[in-house]
């Protein structure tokens, strides 16, 4: 979901990683919306040349998708395509996690693979030959760059599904139809106009996404096919104990302003490190609400089925044997994994095969990050009328409010004024026949969505900002030379390496508020 400080989170991670001319045409972008090389130079006033290379870097990494528009003539005559480019906004924010898929990458394979996986973070879509020369170029430093073991690790990044293929999408987008989806009373032209383009661009973000057998179709890597594709392009395979000649530098962009690849590339695959984080949120959040086992069990059913999708369906026996390939049945039998499940809230299919709904914990662990925003922001007694409303799920009045929450009247309405007030809750004035009006209390969940996710991004910009500035001190005092450090500069030093690594586990604590939020399983 795009706000105003998460566009501002999203430019200052451009700019940190890339430099202003970058973040400037991604700015752009992701407030106007798709636009040209034109529009885009005429909205920023940057010549043709540098909007270009701006959008090589953004599209290399990852941030940018683009895709040719289907153009209308003025006899009503389609015509061909125009380029236009759109900022992807997602991709954009799973730059701050960078660190923890290297940490992911590193724990489930080795140290050499985590390597490898970080050339792929730091330059983006690269080809198989330049896998092989980044390898190669670590190896001046000392590392081990024989061909064949680089090889290995990265089938084994493939095969994990940690990196997967580019696939081509459809590049060329054809105008909606007139009867996809109309509004349904009449709305003046400039309504419809907007409202196609809206349907256009939602059709060009999902061209961006591939096809499920498509990602699904990395697991049949082999090393036959890799060989094969270098020798299509003409890519020598060095033996053992051979340096290759060639230079990561002299390959740039392998691909052309419209995304096309001139070769073969690779990049990380985004969407299992999502996938990945999100379940491991639905463990977190489990294990707080009930114990460690369960939070085994529902780790064990997830890694099990490898699903993707929301829903996942899994029996007993294959839990069971998970746990056992983990080490984790010492103290549990197949009757205790039933249990388990059962406190989970895992829908029964069968007498063997059990369904969870990984929506329903998420929207759990959203409620409660809210809750507790309430809690510390207005006092226990408003929590717990919030707490009301949300599992009420419905409006209720005052009275109810009071009587259920065991707080006086008087305090209640003011407590639920200040609520309403704030935004937390929505309040809805009704007359009963010739009573007094009655106030209807319920919570108010869309705008208080959005609210929140707002001021996660602002918290995580305000604290990205304030480590760059402690970063900025601590190499003054480097440049100085170490050997000047003393006294009072090296209580300074020591001061600023604490405060930074303070900040750096508040950012990825905020991280882990901002991924419940963002996440759609």
């Amino acid at each position: 979901m795009l706000t105003e400080n998460g566009i501002k989170l999203a430019v200052h991670i451009i700019t940190t990683d890339f430099g202003k001319l970058v973040s400037q045409v991604c700015e752009c972008l992701l407030r106007r919306g798709s636009l040209t090389i034109s529009g885009i130079g005429r909205f920023t006033e940057l010549p043709s040349e540098k909007v270009k290379r701006s959008l090589l870097v953004l599209i290399r990494h990852n941030c940018v998708h683009a895709f040719a528009l289907e153009q209308e003539s003025d006899h009503g005559e389609s015509t061909s395509g125009i380029t236009h480019y759109e900022a992807l906004f997602d991709n954009i924010i799973q730059r701050i996690r960078f660190p923890k898929f290297l940490a992911i990458v590193s724990n489930e394979l080795d140290k050499k693979c985590a390597e490898l996986f970080e050339g792929l973070l730091q330059h983006g879509r690269l080809a198989l030959a330049q896998i092989l020369d980044m390898a190669a170029e670590e190896a001046d430093e000392g590392s081990d760059a024989d061909p064949n073991a680089v090889q290995e690790r990265f089938f084994r990044l493939v095969n994990s599904r940690y990196v997967k293929h580019c696939h081509a999408a459809e590049l060329f987008i054809g105008l909606p139809a007139d009867n996809d989806d109309p509004p349904k009373r009449r709305e003046p032209e400039s309504s419809k106009i907007q409202y196609k383009e809206v349907i256009l661009e939602e059709r060009a973000l999902a061209d961006a996404i591939p096809a499920k057998q498509e990602s699904c179709a990395i697991n049949s890597v082999s090393q036959t096919d890799t060989e094969a594709e270098m020798n299509r392009n003409n890519i020598p395979i060095a033996k053992t104990g051979e340096k290759r000649k060639l230079k990561l530098a002299d390959m740039e962009p392998e691909f052309d302003l419209v995304g096309c690849e001139k070769e073969s590339v690779w990049r990380v695959n985004l969407d299992e490190f999502e996938h990945l984080l999100r379940n491991k949120a639905c463990i977190d959040t489990i294990r707080a609400r009930l114990d460690d086992k369960a939070g085994i069990v529902l780790s064990a059913m997830l890694k099990a089925s490898r699903s993707t999708e929301s829903t996942v369906s899994l029996s007993v026996g294959a839990i069971f044997e998970e746990l056992l390939r983990s080490n984790q049945t010492l103290t549990m039998t197949i009757d205790n994994v039933r249990s388990i499940m059962d406190g989970i809230g895992c829908d029964s299919v069968t007498d063997d095969v059990y369904c969870i709904d990984l929506r329903k914990i998420i929207e759990q662990a959203q409620n409660e990050e809210i809750e507790s925003i309430v809690l510390k922001r207005y006092g226990r007694e408003a929590y717990r009328m919030f707490r009301l409303l949300t599992t009420d799920g419905r409006a209720l009045e005052t009275d109810q409010i009071s009587d259920r929450t065991f707080v006086e009247k008087k305090a209640t309405e003011k407590i639920l004024y200040q609520l309403w007030k704030d935004n937390f809750i929505l309040m809805e004035n009704v007359r009963r026949g010739s009573t007094k009006d009655h106030l209807l209390w319920n919570a108010n969940k869309d705008a208080l969505f959005y609210e929140v996710l707002d001021e996660l991004y602002r918290a995580v910009l305000n604290l990205r900002l304030r480590f760059n500035h402690e970063v900025d001190l601590r190499r003054e005092l480097m440049q100085m030379g170490k050997s000047k450090l003393d006294g009072e500069l090296l209580t300074r030093f020591q001061h600023l390496q604490q405060t930074t690594s303070l900040l750096v586990n508040c950012i990825q604590k905020l991280d882990d508020a901002l991924l419940l939020f963002q996440a759609s399983p």
